[in-house]
């Protein structure tokens, strides 16, 4: 809930419907994680019970929605905090502001008539939340291997963690864990330059992508560099899954292609 309300908690400038209608999208997404968390029979949150997985895909959301309100704030209300935080991500998206790099391409979704503060600000954006992205993926994979992730020694529930997931359709589960491991990982490392080409074409003929209101700006940007980094930690998390149940086959001498999931 907090999440969803900190642009409009920090920025001014929002009317009373806007309030109205964040405040029940908080009211929904805190309803819909507590009902996950709280039943026994789980149905889209994957993970629930693999911390850190989780935890820290919540923090990299939340720090980048955080910082790009921050640095939103500067233009309305400049405190001391966000000049500071807007001045540096103007120095971090000026170096990954490089031809064919995902910031770069991310400019091309604006308009073609979009001003240059326009452009500055979704430079900006882009490469702050590039940049959050990539450090939470880095924190994520050493958790990983500081805390071997799953806990080889204990019990790990395909079925609570992977609700999505049906371990008894055709194929050896560590097979198709694999190939979803794979699919995710390309997924996450292609979308940062597909999202811009499918915006640009997908505005033909209709009112280009402007960005320039705050909110529009931090909601976007979040979304473009918060889901492939999902997808990567998803593609790992899936990985170590496999390697997971491949050992507890070796161990129990249980033949590959086989059925069998450790409890």
């Amino acid at each position: 809930m907090l999440l969803v309300a900190t642009p409009s908690v920090l920025l001014p400038g929002t009317d009373s419907d806007g309030k109205q209608m964040i405040a029940l999208v908080a009211l929904f997404a805190g309803a819909l994680t507590f009902t996950e968390y709280k039943t026994s029979y789980p149905s889209l949150i994957e993970f629930r019970d693999a911390p850190p997985f989780n935890r820290v895909r919540f923090l990299i959301l939340f720090f980048t929605v955080f910082t790009l309100t921050v640095i939103e704030k500067t233009s309305v209300e400049p405190t001391t905090l966000s000049t500071l935080v807007s001045a540096l991500g103007i120095v971090v998206s000026g170096a990954l502001d490089f031809p064919y790099s995902p910031v770069r391409l991310a400019t091309l979704m604006m308009a073609d008539g979009a001003s240059e503060a326009q452009v500055l600000a979704v430079r900006t954006a882009a490469g702050t939340a590039y940049l959050i992205s990539l450090l939470g993926l880095a924190v994520f994979v050493l958790l990983l291997k500081l805390k071997g992730w799953p806990n080889r020694d204990g019990g790990f529930n395909v079925w609570v963690n992977l609700p999505t997931f049906d371990p008894t359709s055709n194929g050896d589960v560590v097979v198709r864990l694999e190939r979803d491991s794979r699919i995710n990982i390309a997924l996450g490392f292609l979308l940062p330059f597909l999202i811009p080409a499918v915006v640009k074409i997908g505005s033909t003929g209709f009112e280009p992508l402007t960005l320039t209101t705050p909110q529009t700006l931090i909601w976007t940007m979040t979304a473009w560099a918060f889901l492939p980094c999902s997808l990567f930690m998803r593609g790992i998390a899936m990985g170590k899954i496999a390697d997971m149940i491949r050992d507890k086959r070796r161990i129990s001498g249980v033949e590959e292609g086989s059925d069998y999931l450790p409890a």
